[in-house]
C-alpha cells in the first residue's frame, strides 16, 4: 500500500512540475515557424497515373518520361505519380477507377475499349496495319480522331495514342505456323470481341484474363499460350513458361491515354497546355523508340535460348489472312462502313 502511495505521489509531482515549470505557455501561443519546404504544397496538382505493364517497356518508359516533363515544365506545380505493374488497379478495373476519380490517368491497351465502345474493334482487326507508318496514320488521322471523340460520351478525355508494337503468339505445345496448329489450344486474350473472333477462326478457345495474371496461368497450364509484343513477353518473363514464339505480326498493340474529364476541366489553362505539350513530346518519343525496344527484347530472348522463335513464310501468312476474313465481315456491321473503308485505304497505301 505504501508502495502504491509513493508511486502516486511521484506521478502527481511530475505532472505538477511539468505544468508549472516545463511549459512556456507564451511560447506555445506563438505561431509555428515558417518552413519554406512546405510552400506551395497546398496548390500542388497531383495526377495519379496507373498502368499494368513493367517500367522497362515502351508504355512504362513513356509514363516516366511524361511525368518528368510535366514536373520540369510546371516548376513542380504538377506532380505525376506513376504506379506501374498494376500496383493500384489491374486492367479490368482501372477504367472504373478513372471514372470514379480515384485516379486521374490511365493508358490501357486499345483492345480494352471495345467492350464499352464497339467501334474501337477496328484497331484489333488482324493484319489491319501493314507497316508502322500505317499505324501512325490510323492514330493521327480520321480513324483515331473518330475513336477519341467517342470517349466524350462517357466523360473521359482521350489524350492521345501511345505506341508499342506488333503482337506475336507464343505456345507451350507446338510451333504455331499454320491455322491448324491452334486447334484445341487455350489462349489468354484481352477483352475485345474481334480478338475473340480471331482465335475462334483459328480453332482455339480463349479466356479473358488480366495481364498481370497471365504468367501464373501459364505456369499452372490453365492456358497454353498468349499474344503480345516482345517487350511485354520479356518484361513479364512470359517466355520462361512458353516453348515457342511465332513472329506473326498479326495485330498491333497500342495504348490510348485517358484522363478523368472532370479533373481535366478543373486544370487551369496554363496547366492544360503544359500537360498537352508534354504528352505530345512523349508520344513522338515512344513512337520512335518502341520499335527499338521490341527488337532489343526479341534479340535478348533469342540469346537466352529459352524459347524457340519461328517466322512465317509468305504462304503461311497468306493462309492466316484467309482464315481471318470472316472476322472482318463480322466486325464491319459493328464498326461501320466509314472506318472500315478508311482502314482498307491504309492497307492499299502501305501494302
Amino acid at each position: 500500500m505504501k508502495t502504491f502511495a509513493a508511486i502516486s505521489l511521484f506521478i502527481f509531482t511530475g505532472i505538477f512540475t511539468a505544468l508549472f515549470f516545463g511549459f512556456d505557455l507564451s511560447e506555445a501561443a506563438e505561431p509555428l515557424e515558417y518552413d519554406d519546404e512546405q510552400e506551395g504544397l497546398e496548390d500542388e496538382v497531383v495526377i495519379k497515373f496507373s498502368h499494368v505493364v513493367a517500367e522497362n517497356t515502351p508504355k512504362g518508359k513513356a509514363a516516366r518520361k511524361f511525368a518528368s516533363l510535366v514536373q520540369e515544365r510546371s516548376n513542380g506545380e504538377i506532380k505525376v505519380e506513376v504506379y506501374s505493374n498494376g500496383t493500384l488497379y489491374n486492367d479490368q478495373n482501372e477504367y472504373t477507377a478513372l471514372k470514379n476519380g480515384h485516379i486521374q490517368m490511365i493508358a490501357p491497351a486499345t483492345s480494352k475499349l471495345p467492350e464499352r465502345f464497339p467501334k474501337w474493334q477496328v484497331l484489333d482487326l488482324p493484319y489491319a496495319f501493314p507497316t508502322y507508318e500505317a499505324v501512325r496514320q490510323a492514330y493521327e488521322g480520321e480513324i483515331g480522331t473518330t475513336l477519341l471523340n467517342d470517349l466524350e460520351e462517357d466523360d473521359v478525355k482521350g489524350m492521345t495514342f501511345w505506341y508499342n508494337g506488333y503482337k506475336q503468339v507464343t505456345s507451350n505445345k507446338q510451333p504455331l505456323t499454320v491455322p491448324a496448329d491452334f486447334n484445341r489450344t487455350h489462349f489468354r486474350i484481352m477483352p475485345s470481341p474481334v480478338i475473340e473472333s480471331q482465335f475462334q477462326a483459328l480453332g482455339a478457345s480463349t479466356s479473358k484474363l488480366p495481364f498481370n495474371k497471365t504468367y501464373t496461368n501459364l505456369e499452372v497450364d490453365f492456358i497454353d499460350g498468349q499474344e503480345n509484343t516482345p517487350s511485354n513477353v520479356y518484361s513479364k518473363k512470359l517466355f520462361e513458361k512458353q516453348k515457342h514464339m511465332t513472329i506473326s505480326n498479326h495485330g498491333y498493340l497500342g495504348y490510348v491515354v485517358l484522363m478523368n474529364q472532370a479533373f481535366w476541366k478543373d486544370l487551369s489553362e496554363e496547366h492544360q497546355t503544359i500537360v498537352l505539350n508534354a504528352m505530345s513530346e512523349t508520344t513522338n518519343w515512344v513512337r520512335r523508340h518502341s520499335i527499338e525496344m521490341n527488337d532489343a527484347y526479341l534479340r535478348q530472348m533469342k540469346r537466352e535460348d529459352s524459347i524457340e522463335v519461328h517466322y512465317l513464310t509468305s504462304e503461311q501468312k497468306e493462309l492466316w489472312k484467309q482464315t481471318f476474313q470472316p472476322v472482318y465481315e463480322e466486325a464491319e456491321h459493328i464498326v461501320g462502313n466509314r472506318l472500315i473503308e478508311k482502314l482498307y485505304e491504309l492497307q492499299e497505301q502501305y501494302e
